[in-house]
């Protein structure tokens, strides 16, 4: 295994548990103080009436999170082929390659949310590029 395939399953795995923990805050914990903060969700009111549309949000990033950590299993039980004949790295791909679309669409929706975007970016950002390194080498 390269170093560049063992940088882009450590990014890989590092974004998909953040993605586990938006999940959590969205689907679980979406009405509490800290996680309305974080959001920007300033009343009891606007949680409620947003509650449904975060819960599914939710499970969106639960999703990608599980793709991504398939792929990464796959990959680490010998499916290490970056050609496209592996389901692996496929995955990886998928789910990462998702997660850094989502950032985009985040920061071009409304540019006060470059932070956020950036930090859900950044990680399957350089998962994709460590994985097209070892694709190369």
């Amino acid at each position: 295994m390269t170093a560049a395939l063992v940088v882009a399953l450590v990014a890989a795995v590092l974004v998909a548990l953040l993605h586990v923990y938006v999940f959590v805050m969205e689907a679980l914990l979406w009405t509490t103080p800290r996680v309305r903060a974080t959001f920007g969700v300033t009343s009891d009111a606007q949680a409620e009436h947003t509650r449904a549309l975060a819960f599914n949000q939710g499970f969106y990033n639960l999703f990608l999170a599980v793709v991504t950590v398939v792929g990464v299993a796959l990959v680490l039980a010998g499916g290490t082929r970056i050609d496209g004949s592996s389901a692996g790295p496929a995955l990886v791909v998928a789910g990462t390659g998702s997660m850094l679309a989502a950032a985009l669409v985040l920061v071009l929706a409304d540019r006060t949310k470059a932070r956020a975007a950036t930090l859900q970016g950044t990680l399957p950002l350089l998962a994709l590029l460590a994985l097209l390194v070892a694709a190369l080498a």
